[in-house]
């Protein structure tokens, strides 16, 4: 059983092509890396999260069959590395392999790599509408015509 901290939560874009490859990795090692220019982010996420994992709540971007705006991928989120001159540390090990498509996105742009375990597609009756995240620091939910265009720390959310 893996113990998960719920004080705390991540709610973040990525794109689907990236997301099918990535569940791929994730089952073969164990884990899956995507990129971030948001640093900061990460480095308060591990502040927060006592070195549990927490949530991670992934909005699949430019996904084509998708006309509401919701959640439909989860994982665990169990820390971040810093990059190699934009590169994950690890190559391409824990990259999707659809990345390979992107010059920049694993040579030089990434201050980052955020690693997830257990990620999983959910089914249609378990997506959840963005709109009804929580920011960590805000009074309201988002709203229901919110698009996520980073990483964001969120309250967990509860029922």
């Amino acid at each position: 059983m893996t113990f998960v901290s719920y004080d705390v939560a991540l709610l973040a874009p990525v794109s689907l092509e990236h997301l099918e490859d990535g569940s791929e990795v994730c089952r073969k090692q164990g884990r899956v890396a995507f990129g971030s220019r948001a640093w900061e982010v990460f480095r308060k996420l591990d502040a927060l999260r006592n070195g549990l994992p927490v949530e991670v709540f992934i909005y699949a971007s430019h996904d084509p069959h998708v006309h509401k705006l919701a959640v439909s991928w989860k994982g665990l989120y169990v820390g971040h590395v810093e990059s190699d001159n934009g590169a994950h540390p690890m190559g391409m090990r824990f990259r999707p392999p659809s990345t390979g498509k992107y010059h920049e996105d694993n040579h030089g742009y990434w201050a980052v790599f955020w690693e997830v375990e257990s990620l999983r597609r959910l089914q249609e009756d378990q997506c959840i509408p963005t709109g009804r995240f929580w920011g960590l620091e805000k009074p309201k939910s988002y709203g229901r015509n919110f698009v996520p265009e980073g990483p964001i720390l969120i309250r967990y959310p509860m029922g």
